[in-house]
């Protein structure tokens, strides 16, 4: 679980983020929640942005997402939401939260 003032250190550096995985019509399907565990894997930081098409709530779809892949749930804004998940291995992280 995450700290307000860590949840603020994270909102800010996702401002500078670009939505890289998009969830579409189909919605959430196994192949973006695997997209989206690899890129949390590699940066530990994703910005997710639902397309108009899905039919999606931002924040619910947020939390359903990182309660499956043990992440936390950072942001929603508009059709995007930030998600975070701590690297296992110490010497992979890039992100330090005090």
């Amino acid at each position: 679980m995450i700290s307000g003032k860590q949840r603020s250190e994270l909102k800010k550096m996702a401002q500078e983020l670009k939505a890289t995985v998009m969830i579409g019509k189909e919605e959430v399907t196994p192949a973006v929640i695997a997209a989206i565990d690899d890129y949390l894997a590699a940066h530990e930081l994703v910005k997710v942005q639902i397309q108009e098409g899905a039919l999606l709530d931002p924040k619910e779809t947020a939390n359903e997402i990182a309660e499956e892949l043990g992440a936390e749930f950072v942001q929603a804004i508009g059709r995007k939401f930030v998600l975070y998940r701590q690297a296992a291995d110490p010497d992979k992280r890039k992100i330090i939260l005090l």
